[in-house]
């Protein structure tokens, strides 16, 4: 049995000490992501620490002459994800603090469901075609777009849709 070990960094004269360099830093790597990105000073300083983690990490193949620029490329690209992430989420805490109305969406009763659980059940004694058509219908597609799907015209798509339809009611009903 031969055991792997992951691979050491080579220890070279001119290896980075990251503690020594953070304080000597980790101001002047703050300015330059804020004189270049507008961005709130909290996200600018979790990029910046996330930075210094990623140097943590690779610290081995950075040149010491290239570590301020290699900081500030990453925090950068860092906020800039942060950024963006933060637009995409919507965050509760802010909303709430906003004044905003969260309202929980309602759950079904026990008939609703019930009676959803009935027309599944119905949609499986359809012949194959109709419940074809049914659940591409339920997966949001047009009726254009079914047809595409099955190779058959709008008005075939719309007469397999309404029989469905109907007799998913009387089957459940």
């Amino acid at each position: 049995m031969t055991t792997v070990t992951a691979p050491t960094p080579p220890s070279s004269p001119t290896a980075i000490d990251v503690a020594q360099l953070y304080p000597l830093l980790n101001r002047k790597l703050a300015r330059i992501v804020i004189s270049e990105i507008t961005a709130p000073d909290q996200l600018v300083e979790e990029a910046c620490q996330i930075a210094w983690s990623r140097l943590l990490l690779h610290a081995h193949r950075i040149e010491p002459i290239a570590v301020l620029s290699w900081l500030a490329n990453t925090a950068k690209h860092e906020t800039v994800r942060l950024l963006v992430r933060r637009q995409r989420d919507l965050s509760l805490d802010e909303l709430l603090d906003a004044g905003a109305e969260l309202e929980l969406p309602q759950t079904p009763s026990l008939e609703e469901l019930f009676g959803q659980r009935e027309r599944i059940r119905a949609a499986w004694h359809l012949n194959k075609r109709q419940r074809r058509a049914l659940w591409l219908r339920a997966a949001g597609l047009s009726h254009d777009e079914i047809a595409a799907v099955t190779g058959d015209s709008r008005r075939t798509v719309e007469r397999h849709l309404q029989r469905a339809r109907h007799s998913v009611r009387r089957l459940a009903g």
